[in-house]
């Protein structure tokens, strides 16, 4: 897995982000001098722009679902759609089924 392919685990996630915050701790704390931590600046927005995007998946990782969890949902919002398009309302039963039921009552 390259390091900007998308990440699912949780684990993975959260272990990513920490590596990030101390290779960038490490980094600033290797640079000694304010003339080396100024030079480096380039360097150092492409660690901060990393560990950034990092955190922010993390924050929000929540809402993204995993490819399974994706496809049941594809899955179930698909069957909600066509009842909707048959007009069945799932919550309310057929009125003709409840009067077959009990054939002799209608007599």
């Amino acid at each position: 897995m390259s390091k900007h392919e998308p990440t699912y685990d949780e684990d993975a996630r959260r272990r990513r982000l920490v590596e990030l915050l101390r290779a960038l701790a490490a980094r600033i704390h290797e640079l000694g001098t304010e003339r080396e931590l100024l030079a480096a600046g380039p360097e150092l927005l492409r660690l901060m722009g990393d560990a950034r995007s990092e955190l922010f998946h993390y924050e929000v990782r929540c809402t993204y679902d995993s490819p399974e969890v994706a496809e049941s949902r594809r899955i179930v919002e698909q069957a909600q759609q066509q009842m909707n398009e048959l007009e069945l309302d799932p919550r309310e039963p057929d009125v003709d089924d409840e009067e077959n039921d009990e054939p002799w009552r209608s007599r």
